[in-house]
């Protein structure tokens, strides 16, 4: 854990863990296949991987698109009241 990519990307992971755990156990309404917490897993890795040999702007644009796709697909506020 040496580059700013590293604790980025770690720490939207480790929401996407939670989110799912939350779900998995919750008596929430929200119906969540796995496969729909792939896509988010694996472009954090690769945008890990981009951002640590220097392609910024695509590493970038990777984790935007990332906590997008998190906020449209997963919506990980629907439950609240």
């Amino acid at each position: 854990m040496q580059t700013p990519y590293d604790w980025i990307t770690v720490a939207i992971f480790a929401g996407i863990v939670v989110l799912f755990l939350q779900r998995s156990v919750g008596d929430t309404q929200v119906e969540d296949r796995l496969i729909s917490y792939f896509p988010p897993a694996i472009a954090c890795a690769i945008a890990n991987q981009l951002g640590n040999k220097g392609h910024d702007a695509i590493a970038i644009l990777l984790i935007s698109g990332t906590l997008l796709y998190c906020w449209v697909v997963l919506k990980p506020f629907a439950g609240r009241s």
